[in-house]
């Protein structure tokens, strides 16, 4: 367990500065007692203490002082299941080479056009994943389609190839993808342009937090791919600016996000709108009863196809950083981003003010920092992850919702300031590092 040695506590920093819409870079820190990469004082592994862990019962303590400085996120929720702390901690296992999967199809054996394929050897896909190697053919063949895989997996991939191979054959074809974030549309929208580039194909995304104008003109122009969200997607149904008469392809991209979000109505209202002669497509981690009663409403005798996953990956170091009653919470946090191989990190918190406050506050004490949650504009959120990718900043602070569906594969850390509000949600967040067979680490805060 991390926990934080005397002589590496500092003290409270006056905080000074305002905006954080801009890195500013090494910015000086106006107390000496504040340390930076490399000086005396930092806090390193070799100052963190490690003791038995101790009973899920000190939950309580991770911010007990009447202080409210001390407690930048509180939630007002009173419904959140306590999550037996025993759950946060794992070692990793050392990275090894694991045997490669086997694929039974090459992506030239599909019944792909040739520039499709070509466009796919472009983007170095040199073999299908277990996901794509399996839901292809089906997808091909116009069969309704159930996949079951965790993020990462390459699912995008499995519903789009076959969907502009659809499209390139027929022109007519119309597709509806529909996501929990605006975050995961626009990845969806970039892997789809990538594929279909030079092939006069065209897409509009419909999320919220961005000019619905310029929605209404893209779908004007008749674009064979909608790519967008639950509510943005209804309220231009309601509109009557977007038609679903002729949507002959739907797919839902992680299906048990939407449903835990609240967009259960939403879905099955716009499911309602599509004609019945349709081709669908279901992409979740975990199928309940009620996806599957939504599925059956809506799909006719569709295949499953199951890939198996671990809970967590082993390539995740999981611990907890417990915070004593007399201790600030961001100093904590302050002197575990001072130590060097915190790299890239991304933290948790639970609500968009939280989010927001901690990250000023990072921005001050000189960290790169910058955070994307709902009530940002889409172009902010865009430019903060865009800035975070190209590792101009190296702290993203995010909230459960928007970090949704992330495909950054060079995180070293993963830090829940907050506690998340069930185990399912702890796993979503872990899974943003320990990627692509390289080493993460997790940290909760207690």
């Amino acid at each position: 367990m991390y926990q934080e040695s005397p002589k590496s506590s500092t003290c409270r920093r006056k905080a000074s500065g305002n905006s954080h819409d801009k890195p500013r870079g090494n910015h000086k820190v106006a107390s000496k007692n504040f340390t930076r990469k490399g000086q005396s004082g930092a806090f390193n592994k070799s100052q963190a203490t490690v003791v038995p862990f101790e009973s899920p019962n000190r939950a309580n303590s991770l911010s007990r002082s009447n202080s409210r400085k001390n407690r930048p996120f509180r939630s007002g929720r009173s419904n959140q299941k306590a999550i037996d702390h025993s759950k946060f901690i794992n070692r990793a296992s050392p990275v090894s080479k694991t045997a490669d999967y086997v694929p039974k199809h090459k992506f030239a054996d599909f019944a792909l056009t040739d520039k499709l394929i070509r466009n796919i050897e472009a983007k170095s896909y040199k073999s299908p994943t277990p996901i794509q190697d399996k839901v292809i053919p089906f997808a091909l063949d116009g069969r309704d389609v159930i996949g079951v895989a965790d993020t990462g997996t390459g699912k995008t991939a499995a519903f789009i190839i076959p969907l502009i191979n659809k499209v390139l054959k027929n022109r007519g074809q119309k597709v509806l993808i529909i996501t929990p974030t605006r975050e995961l549309a626009a990845q969806i929208d970039t892997e789809l342009r990538c594929f279909s580039k030079g092939m006069r194909i065209f897409s509009v995304q419909c999320i919220g937090g961005a000019n619905i104008g310029r929605q209404i003109a893209g779908l004007s122009r008749n674009p064979q791919f909608v790519i967008g969200t639950p509510g943005r997607i209804y309220d231009l149904i309601e509109r009557g600016k977007l038609k679903l008469g002729d949507i002959q392809n739907i797919v839902l991209d992680e299906v048990d996000r939407m449903l835990d979000m609240g967009f259960i109505n939403d879905i099955s209202k716009i499911l309602s709108f599509l004609p019945q002669d349709k081709q669908s497509m279901f992409f979740s981690a975990t199928v309940s009863p009620r996806i599957s009663k939504l599925i059956k409403t809506f799909s006719k005798n569709p295949i499953t196809v199951s890939i198996e996953s671990k809970v967590t990956s082993e390539n995740i170091e999981q611990d907890i950083v417990r915070v004593r009653r007399n201790q600030d919470k961001i100093e904590t946090l302050h002197n575990l981003l001072i130590q060097d191989d915190f790299r890239k990190v991304l933290i948790f918190g639970r609500t968009k003010r939280g989010v927001e406050r901690l990250s000023k506050q990072l921005h001050r004490r000189g960290f790169k920092s910058t955070s994307i949650h709902g009530d940002k504009s889409q172009f902010k959120r865009e430019k903060a992850l865009h800035l975070f990718k190209q590792n101009h900043l190296n702290i993203l602070v995010a909230t459960d919702v928007a970090a949704r569906g992330l495909d950054i594969d060079t995180v070293t850390h993963v830090i829940n300031y907050d506690l998340p509000q069930s185990y399912d949600d702890y796993i979503h967040r872990i899974g943003r590092t320990g990627r692509a067979n390289k080493q993460g680490v997790a940290l909760t805060f207690i």
